[in-house]
C-alpha cells in the first residue's frame, strides 16, 4: 500500500508531463470487484472514525481514520507465469494467503492478524455474479471461501467469523508478488533456521538474505521445509516478509528515478485486484500517502489464535475466548 501511494505520488508528475497517457494506462491496470454493493447492508459496523488532517485547508486532507483492509494472495495458476511460479497447472484459485490489516487512527501504527487458511469455520451463503448464491457450510476450510465465491465470500466469511467490518479489500497473485518484490529491488529477510523445501524450491541456509521476487515468493509460500510443516510456520515466514518489505520501501527513494518509479507504479497497478473503494489512481494515493508515518518498528503481526480441530488433526479451529478477544479490539 506504501509503495503503490509514494510512486502514484510520484508518477502523477510523470504523467503530466506525458499528456496524460501514464494517468491513463495506470488507472487502467486496476482491476477491482464491487463487494459493498453484493453485500448489501447487512455487515458488521464500520469503524469509528476521526475527522482527517492535512496540511493546510486548501490541501485535500488525507484520510487519519482507523481502517480494516483484508488483504489475500491468491494461489490461481491462470497464466504461464502464475503457473510456473506455482509449480503446476491447477484449476482454480485459493486464498493461499490472508491478512487483515487494521490501521490505528492517525495512521502511525498498525496490526496485521494472519487468519491460518486451513481454519475450519462456519462458511456463510454468498451472492454469485450470476444471481444465485453459495450453500452455507459447516466446517469448511477458510481458504475455500475464495475458491467458492471470490472475493466477496471472502470478505463475508471474514466479517462472519470476526464480526469487523472490512474496509476494503486488495488481493495479489503470484506473478504479481514476485514482480513487485523485483521492481523494489529485492528484499532482505532473516531466517532462524534452514530451509529446504521441495516444493516451493527453497534453499536457504539460516541467516540473512537478499531475496529476488522468485525467492520471496517461495518464502512466502513454504510450509513442508520448516517446523512441523504446517501453515502455521508459514506464517511466521509471511509476517518476516511483510516487514521486510515494508523497510525496503522505505529505505528505496523511487522519486529520484522516474523510470524506476514508473516501473514500480506500473507492477503494482498491474498486479492488484481491489474493491471498488480502491480502484483508482487516486484512491490508491490517499492511502498510501496517508501511510507515510507508518514504520515498521509501529508494525505489529500476530495471528488468529487457534488450536487443533479435533475432528481432523491436520486443522486448526479459533481458540475462544482469546480469537473473539483479538477480533474485538480491531473494531
Amino acid at each position: 500500500m506504501k509503495a503503490v501511494g509514494f510512486t502514484l505520488a510520484g508518477t502523477l508528475v510523470v504523467a503530466a508531463a506525458g499528456a496524460g497517457y501514464a494517468y491513463w494506462h495506470l488507472n487502467h491496470n486496476i482491476k477491482s470487484v464491487d463487494i459493498n454493493s453484493a453485500l448489501g447492508d447487512n455487515r458488521p459496523a464500520k469503524t469509528r472514525s476521526l475527522p482527517s488532517t492535512g496540511a493546510s485547508a486548501a490541501a485535500t486532507p488525507l484520510p487519519s481514520e482507523a481502517l480494516n483492509i483484508l488483504v489475500l494472495g491468491s494461489d490461481s495458476r491462470s497464466g504461464k507465469r502464475n503457473q510456473a511460479l506455482g509449480g503446476g497447472s491447477s484449476e482454480g484459485a485459493r486464498s493461499d494467503t490472508a491478512m487483515v490489516v487494521h490501521l490505528d487512527a492517525g495512521r502511525t501504527k498498525a496490526t496485521i492478524v494472519s487468519i491460518p487458511r486451513d481454519t475450519l469455520v462456519t462458511r456463510p451463503s454468498c451472492p454469485l455474479a450470476d444471481g444465485d448464491s453459495t450453500a452455507e457450510a459447516y466446517g469448511a476450510m477458510f481458504n475455500t471461501a475464495y475458491s467458492v465465491g471470490g472475493p466477496v465470500c471472502a470478505v463475508k466469511t471474514v466479517e462472519s467469523m470476526t464480526n469487523v467490518r472490512m474496509d476494503h479489500y486488495l488481493e495479489v497473485d503470484f506473478a504479481g508478488f514476485a514482480d513487485l518484490v523485483d521492481a523494489l529491488g529485492g528484499v532482505t529477510v532473516t531466517t532462524d533456521e534452514d530451509i529446504h523445501d521441495d516444493d516451493s524450491h527453497l534453499d536457504l541456509k539460516a541467516g540473512e538474505h537478499h531475496l529476488d521476487g522468485t525467492q520471496a515468493l517461495a518464502l512466502a509460500r513454504t510450509r513442508h521445509g520448516i517446523g512441523d510443516g504446517s501453515d502455521l510456520g508459514r506464517i511466521v515466514l509471511q509476517q518476516k516478509l511483510v516487514k521486510a518489505l515494508l523497510q525496503q520501501i522505505s529505505s528505496t527513494n523511487l522519486l529520484t528515478s522516474p523510470a524506476r518509479l514508473y516501473e514500480v507504479a506500473d507492477v503494482a497497478t498491474a498486479s492488484l485486484t481491489t474493491d471498488t473503494g480502491l480502484n483508482s489512481l487516486s484512491e490508491l494515493m490517499s492511502l498510501g500517502q496517508s501511510l507515510q508515518g507508518l514504520s515498521a518498528d509501529e508494525l505489529k503481526t500476530v495471528t488468529m489464535p487457534v488450536v487443533t480441530a479435533a475432528s481432523n488433526a491436520n486443522r486448526v479451529v479459533a481458540q475462544q475466548p482469546e480469537a473473539a478477544e483479538l477480533w474485538a479490539s480491531l473494531r
